[in-house]
């Protein structure tokens, strides 16, 4: 702990109240059905969309790309305020697609917490267990939600047992199905020994809770028919001596996942969940920065970009970058320093979202994430400050795992594609590299439905047909060295040169044996599969 962290003064009520978490899980576990309840439990609307749902009045809420709204997955991150009790929510939801799985890093950079949504019926899979190991490198809190508890499910305990075994993490139930599939009525609060009952009739609408004392109330036998009762019971007395008790201080040090059950799609365990990341969660955390951390109680206003996305609104045909507050109070009009430019910004037009919905922000405390529509001039890892020189670290840049090159169906409009593109590489969305030798594009994405992401959003906001082709390359590198080395090494190599978005080089291989070659041969360059984005 430096001299800076060890003197903290209290931090203010307005940021201790912010929970600022993302939502991760593999495709199809309900991840977009929660964040919609979410969303209407905290009156930010007044009806939930249901994925592949017909009609505009249902479409769901955070999927607002023309794809994501044709496949029923989420392929962007969404930012969303909203209040909930005495707690003020900036919910993140992630890709759920792996192809996005950078996307997926880099927003969780911008949180403090993660809910880990899986499916009763399926445990922990592979796109999962992918995320979960993300937030343990980050350190992030895990709050669990097993859904679809209404459907037929696996037991409970071989579902919490395979959470502890392939995830290493312990986890204390919060609450307790009973029955399941057709069977299941609801849960048992194990926290405040209540009673949650399900309305099937009513998928938008929380039951209020049953208070009882204990698992001898003979209320119990009013609302629980005999057999499940006297399942219930036992596994009750099974959970409570053998699973760990809930312990706030092992949950923020991520050693130990509460776990909710429930049902998305009928609202159930929704409010459950929310309450207990009021009472849980972290609030707002110390940032990682150079050439120090950043305290979110500190006076001065400092705020990163971890997320560009381009033409939200085909309406409005702007960028937006997404910024994490970092410290400070921010009010609507201030001036920041843009440390990568060393220019003074004034952000007039700041905005918060709820998915594609937008209004003006005020004000903004640290642990919001606010949009700030510009031409252009802020990237990914960007750093606002009031002045002092910081530059937020840990956002890296990962080496795509497919490339292919792109052409306009037009050769006339190249121009237009390079654009495009250009716009895509500053968004995150793709690599695109400018080979030294030929003409054309090469696009780098992390997997193959990026491919087809891209050329539907060229043609819809650039009016733009254009074709991928394979690659006589398969993967890439970020160069770095000495000046001198790199000029010979570029000449020497320039058949496989190229240079990225923000013109940095690049070493494009088609072999394994290009990479070891390269290592052998030039151990003066180095070959990197990550690149920092701090700017």
């Amino acid at each position: 702990m430096n001299e800076l962290s060890a003197n903290r003064i209290k931090i203010p009520d307005e940021i201790a109240r912010r929970r600022t978490f993302a939502i991760i899980s593999h495709p199809d576990a309900g991840k977009t059905t929660l964040t919609e309840k979410f969303l209407l439990f905290g009156g930010a609307i007044q009806m939930a969309g249901q994925v592949r749902a017909k009609g505009e009045a249902r479409r769901t809420r955070s999927d607002y790309m023309q794809m994501e709204k044709d496949r029923g997955i989420s392929v962007s991150a969404s930012a969303m305020s909203f209040d909930f009790n005495e707690f003020r929510f900036n919910l993140v939801d992630t890709p759920g697609h792996s192809d996005f799985s950078e996307d997926t890093y880099r927003t969780l950079t911008a949180v403090d917490a993660a809910v880990m949504v899986i499916d009763g019926a399926k445990g922990v899979e592979s796109q999962t267990k992918k995320l979960f190991e993300v937030c343990r490198l980050r350190d992030l809190p895990i709050f669990t939600f097993c859904n679809k508890m209404d459907r037929e499910s696996r037991d409970v305990f071989e579902i919490i047992d395979e959470i502890q075994d392939n995830l290493a993490i312990d986890v204390t139930p919060v609450s307790w199905p009973i029955g399941a599939g057709q069977d299941f009525i609801g849960c048992y609060d194990l926290i405040n020994d209540s009673l949650e009952l399900i309305d099937k009739a009513n998928r938008n609408h929380a039951v209020e809770s049953i208070k009882i004392n204990g698992l001898e109330d003979p209320e119990l036998q009013k609302h629980v028919p005999d057999k499940l009762l006297t399942k219930l019971v036992e596994e009750v007395e099974m959970v409570r001596s053998l699973l760990p008790p809930i312990d706030k201080k092992s949950i923020l040090e991520g050693h130990l996942t509460p776990i909710w059950f429930g049902s998305a799609i009928n609202s159930f365990g929704v409010k459950e969940l929310m309450k207990g990341l009021g009472d849980l969660a972290p609030e707002p955390q110390i940032q990682k920065a150079s050439p120090r951390e950043i305290l979110p109680e500190e006076r001065n206003v400092t705020g990163f970009v971890f997320k560009v996305q381009a033409n939200m609104d085909p309406k409005h045909r702007d960028r937006v970058a997404f910024v994490r507050m970092a410290s400070g109070h921010f009010k609507r009009g201030m001036k920041l320093n843009h440390v990568r430019t060393n220019k003074s910004m004034a952000i007039s037009n700041p905005v918060m979202f709820l998915a594609s919905d937008r209004e003006l922000a005020d004000e903004a405390w640290a642990g919001d994430i606010i949009g700030i529509p510009n031409h252009g001039q802020l990237r990914i890892g960007d750093t606002l400050t009031e002045g002092e020189e910081l530059r937020v670290s840990d956002l890296p840049s990962f080496a795509p795992e497919l490339l292919q090159s792109c052409r306009a169906g037009d050769p006339l409009k190249s121009k237009h594609l390079e654009k495009a593109l250009m716009q895509f590489a500053e968004e995150g969305a793709a690599k695109v590299f400018k080979p030294n030798i030929g003409s054309g594009f090469i696009i780098g994405v992390i997997g193959s439905l990026q491919f087809d992401v891209l050329a539907s959003r060229i043609e819809l906001e650039y009016g733009l047909p254009v074709r991928f082709e394979p690659s006589q390359f398969n993967s890439a590198r970020w160069i770095s060295g000495g000046k001198t080395d790199l000029d010979k090494f570029s000449l020497e190599n320039k058949q496989h040169i190229a240079t990225d978005h923000d013109n940095d080089l690049v070493f494009l291989t088609r072999l394994q044996w290009d990479l070891d070659r390269v290592e052998r041969d030039y151990p003066e360059i180095n070959l990197s599969a990550t690149k920092e984005m701090m700017r």
